[in-house]
């Protein structure tokens, strides 16, 4: 392998360290992973992670310059992004409890549906940005080395992912009563709201 891929490494920590703590993604998939189960999380899950390669690997090839190039484009995805993070906080705190037959009106998002939000993700975008900036091999093919980082950084963020995933699931057996799913949901809602806070500062 060459020395400069030694840098994955502390590639590595970094994606750990984005990925592990709380953000729209992880809230969402605690969220899906109580009401939904596991099982049928994960499109959710691979659809986060299918996103972010595909943004990860476009911000290597080129998107990122035009992301910092027109600032205005980067203000107009903080605003996309946070009016579809309202709209997915309000169907949480909305939603009804899983044994009500009124769920059958809330589903998972599907893989397309989280795959699409990475775009729309600033949290995504900064992670993408400082990932290809700092741990991109200046060396060898451009192509090859964005989609072998990319590739890598997914790789360690998936047991993040699946971590949240199964947080949330354990959440669902221990939830017993209706009012505790409404509050629980509620919560889950006004996490995924608090985001935009973040988004927007």
């Amino acid at each position: 392998m060459n020395e400069e891929w030694l840098i994955l490494g502390p590639a590595a920590l970094y994606m750990l360290s984005m990925t592990l703590t709380p953000g729209p993604n992880n809230v969402m998939l605690t969220a899906s992973g109580a009401n939904f189960g596991f099982k049928r999380t994960l499109p959710h899950m691979w659809g986060i992670l299918g996103g972010c390669f595909l943004l990860f690997a476009g911000i290597a090839l080129g998107l990122g310059v035009l992301f910092e190039r027109y600032p205005p484009i980067q203000t107009a995805l903080r605003w996309i992004g946070s009016a579809y993070l309202l709209y997915l906080a309000w169907k949480i705190a909305s939603a009804p409890p899983p044994n009500l037959n009124a769920h059958q009106h809330s589903v998972p998002l599907s893989f397309w549906q989280a795959a699409a939000f990475q775009f729309a993700n600033p949290k995504a975008w900064v992670m993408g940005l400082a990932l290809m900036a700092g741990f991109l091999p200046e060396s060898g093919q451009p192509v090859v080395n964005a989609l072998i980082l990319a590739s890598f950084a997914e790789l360690v963020a998936l047991p993040c992912a699946v971590l949240w995933a199964a947080f949330g699931t354990a959440i669902g057996q221990w939830i017993k009563s209706d009012g505790a799913w409404r509050a629980f949901n509620v919560t889950m809602g006004i996490l995924t709201a608090a985001c935009v806070v973040l988004i927007l500062r």
